[in-house]
């Protein structure tokens, strides 16, 4: 808050206005009044404003319309409501909708003075607390649930995620479907000094061009067929918060003009309105597409996507992340196992040779699929390779020792040989070659995955 606390007074009758315009400056305070309750909605909507004071019963628009509008705009702002016509009922009703304070004309200038000073002594514990709660989020990130993995890209991308996370930039987040775009975008909401707002989403191609911009900015009365009231949309509803955007590549061209104005102007107009509302919210996009290749074919806005393109994070698939799959089994068993209140099962060594050599191109999310599948058809503890989709265990089988001979063999050729003779001497066991080997048995498994393919390519 400002060391001059700003007021906007809000009242019908100019002398009022003048009155508490002289007596507040006085006092330490900036002014600014709004005569009529649709200029102070005009007000609420343009400024930031540390105290509010608006007469209750004003033509068109009331206080309690006034209190709303302040409540919506910012939480935190302190709404001071004035009657000459006051009642216990009246009072209570203001303070149950979020009034600090209900006063009854007429008053004394230094019972409206105190007044207005617990408010701004209220406002700032607020501020201060808020301000506290972000610090120590950032601090303690322990607090925060951070995303699986451990391999050198996808910790370079958390790293960079963390980074950005306190800032108000745009983040756009790049990657194959099923990779986890979303919970990086929670990730970076949960780091971010909008932690204490919510965190909303959409998919931009799940809904036909009309809902969606309805979904997004809102619409008023009567717009169109089946607008029987006033509906706000998810970028007021965001407000304060962080609004994630899925696949924004899906996105209507009409609407991309629309969405472009909200990151240029922080504003949004309503289906049917005529006038703008303030957007105070952080945008964080994702796609499956090359956005630069859908440019190129017309598909996409070169403007809107440098707008989005502000920080841009390209999330690894998992096939790219062998490193990160033990992992990920581990805690999506140990979930599923929590859901239902029973023992995590564990996957046989034949069916963990299978996941471990699989492609998986539905990323982290075919790989959870796959084992709420496999959990599912599984009585015991043990998850047996049959449980799998056969997609998963239909595989051509890699011989232990290789049957060509080289004159002449290469670094690779005699690497692999090598890893194939330790393999067969442990009996197959890939854990203990691992071991004997020095190497990490996610490492293996991507060398034996590799050998396979090379195999099959011959074939």
């Amino acid at each position: 808050m400002s060391q001059k606390p700003s007021v906007l007074v809000v009242d019908d009758e100019s002398g009022i206005l003048d009155t508490l315009r002289i007596l507040l400056r006085n006092e330490g305070f900036e002014v600014t009044t709004a005569q009529g309750g649709k200029a102070g909605l005009e007000q609420i909507r343009s400024g930031v404003h540390d105290l509010i004071l608006s007469d209750v019963r004003m033509p068109q628009v009331s206080g309690l319309d006034i209190l709303n509008a302040a409540r919506e705009q910012d939480p935190m702002t302190p709404v001071i409501l004035m009657t000459a016509q006051a009642s216990l009922q009246s009072a209570i009703s203001a303070v149950n909708s979020g009034a600090f304070y209900y006063i009854q004309k007429p008053f004394s200038n230094d019972e409206l003075i105190a007044i207005l000073r617990r408010a701004c002594e209220f406002r700032a514990v607020r501020v201060e607390n808020k301000q506290l709660k972000q610090e120590i989020r950032r601090r303690d990130r322990t607090a925060v649930t951070r995303p699986i993995g451990k391999s050198k890209r996808f910790l370079e991308l958390l790293k960079l995620a963390e980074h950005v996370a306190p800032t108000e930039s745009t983040v756009l987040i790049q990657g194959e479907s099923g990779t986890g775009k979303e919970v990086v975008a929670r990730y970076i909401h949960n780091l971010s000094t909008r932690a204490d707002g919510p965190f909303l989403s959409i998919n931009c191609g799940a809904l036909p061009e009309n809902l969606l911009e309805s979904e997004l900015f809102g619409h008023v009365k009567g717009s169109f067929t089946g607008a029987v009231r006033d509906k706000q949309g998810l970028f007021a509803a965001a407000r304060g918060g962080s609004f994630f955007l899925d696949e924004v590549g899906e996105m209507p061209p009409s609407l991309q003009v629309k969405l472009l104005r909200v990151l240029q102007e922080r504003e949004a107009i309503p289906v049917g309105a005529t006038e703008a509302i303030p957007v105070d919210v952080r945008i964080i996009a994702a796609t499956n597409r090359e956005l630069e290749e859908e440019i190129r074919r017309g598909n996409f806005r070169s403007d809107l996507f440098y707008r989005l393109n502000v920080i841009a994070l390209n999330l690894p698939p998992l096939r790219d992340r062998r490193d990160d799959l033990l992992l990920l089994l581990e805690a999506f068993l140990q979930a599923m196992a929590q859901e239902s209140g029973s023992e995590p099962k564990a996957l046989s060594s034949e069916a963990l040779d299978a996941v471990m050599v699989y492609e998986w191109p539905g990323n982290v999310r075919e790989l959870e699929n796959a084992l709420e599948h496999a959990v599912v058809l599984s009585r015991g503890n043990l998850i047996e390779a049959g449980a799998l989709p056969e997609r998963i265990t239909k595989r051509r089988k890699e011989p232990l020792v290789a049957e060509r001979s080289y004159r002449n063999p290469t670094l690779e050729v005699i690497e692999r040989a090598y890893i194939m003779w330790v393999l067969q001497a442990e009996g197959g066991n890939k854990t203990r070659a691992a071991e004997v080997l020095g190497i990490d048995p996610s490492t293996l498994y991507r060398k034996l995955s590799r050998y396979e393919e090379q195999v099959e390519v011959k074939a």
